[in-house]
């Protein structure tokens, strides 16, 4: 018998949206249903090697460091074909792009590039737009946003 606090966790999808160590994705592939950092080759092999011991299949997203910023985790954009057709070899299940634009800068012109970047490789979802630039994102196709301070507030 399925108690009724059960069927409403099979109904709860759970989204990492922060940056992954290959030496925790054996938690992360357990725990959650998306992932929204898929950054490298090692990275995706790791998950595709533990999907299949734990017979799951997550909804993966390639994060792509859109401002080239070296302190952001992400893929550059000339990187993206590589990584989706090594993804898919693996048969990793990649919906989408996520992208966070440079802080100083207007994210206008970074969500356009992922919108474009998206629909040239096929892509349904985009993860972008956080509490200070969300509605710039729903404008420019978003799908998933983040708006845990907008939610919870500023870390102190």
């Amino acid at each position: 018998m399925v108690r009724n606090k059960d069927k409403k966790k099979k109904n709860i999808k759970l989204h990492l949206i922060g940056k992954l160590q290959t030496n925790k994705v054996k938690h992360a592939v357990k725990i959650f249903d998306y992932i929204h950092s898929v950054d490298s080759v090692k990275l995706a092999k790791k998950i595709a090697d533990e999907q299949n011991k734990q017979s799951k299949n997550l909804k993966l997203f390639i994060q792509v460091n859109i401002g080239d910023e070296e302190q952001k985790s992400g893929i550059k954009v000339d990187q993206i074909k590589d990584l989706i057709t090594f993804s898919k070899q693996l048969n990793l299940n990649i919906i989408g792009l996520m992208c966070i634009p440079p802080a100083n800068e207007e994210p206008d012109k970074y969500f356009k590039e992922i919108k474009i970047l998206s629909k040239k490789f096929n892509l349904q979802e985009i993860s972008m737009g956080m509490s200070s630039d969300y509605l710039k994102a729903v404008e420019n196709s978003s799908t998933y946003l983040r708006i845990g301070s907008s939610i919870f507030g500023q870390r102190s």
